[in-house]
């Protein structure tokens, strides 16, 4: 049997979504630890990169790992894989004010997720991006930047989707999709 893939997060929230979008029938267990690993800084790929083989020398194991960037199209890509910061400083109503004197609001939510089995092997990118834009924060305020992005097609916010609804359109989603994929052709 093969060992369970630990999915390097301290967000519980991530961990719920991404338990919630690969089901039951996921063909191998997931579990979690919190795991410390520097901030890389780069491109969304090279980050995504370099944390998992780190985490994969630090769990000694199957580990899985998230980057999540938002990218406002007028800003060339900002903040990008550096949302995190930029959401910790300015909150919602500062995301959306950063675009204020633009008039593209569209953005693009990235996830990147990184596979590897071991500590030796490359890893693996799922990449999914959902498009949509950047309005006034509407909805509940315990997922990250969820009340700013309003997916294109939608009249609410993540924060305002029902989750069943988000979990089936989400960035994590589409690249979870991916990640399943990978795992069926395994199988």
């Amino acid at each position: 049997m093969s060992k369970p893939i630990t999915f390097v997060t301290g967000n519980a929230k991530k961990l719920e979504e991404l338990i919630a979008i690969l089901g039951p029938n996921f063909p191998r267990q997931v579990i979690s630890k919190q795991v410390d690993l520097p901030e890389w800084q780069g491109d969304i790929e090279e980050i995504a990169v370099k944390k998992c083989k780190e985490a994969a020398q630090q769990v000694n194991g199957p580990v899985l790992i998230e980057d999540t960037s938002l990218c406002f199209n007028a800003l060339q890509g900002l903040p990008g894989p550096y949302i995190k910061w930029f959401l910790d400083k300015l909150q919602p109503e500062g995301l959306h004010r950063l675009l204020s004197g633009w008039d593209d609001k569209s953005a693009r939510a990235i996830c990147t997720f990184a596979y590897c089995e071991s500590s030796t092997s490359e890893p693996q990118i799922f990449q999914g991006i959902t498009e949509g834009s950047i309005v006034e924060p509407r909805g509940p305020r315990d997922f990250g930047w969820d009340p700013v992005f309003q997916p294109k097609g939608y009249d609410q916010t993540y924060a305002e989707l029902p989750k069943s609804e988000k979990n089936k359109i989400s960035h994590r989603f589409r690249a979870l999709d991916l990640l399943q994929q990978h795992f069926k052709g395994d199988s």
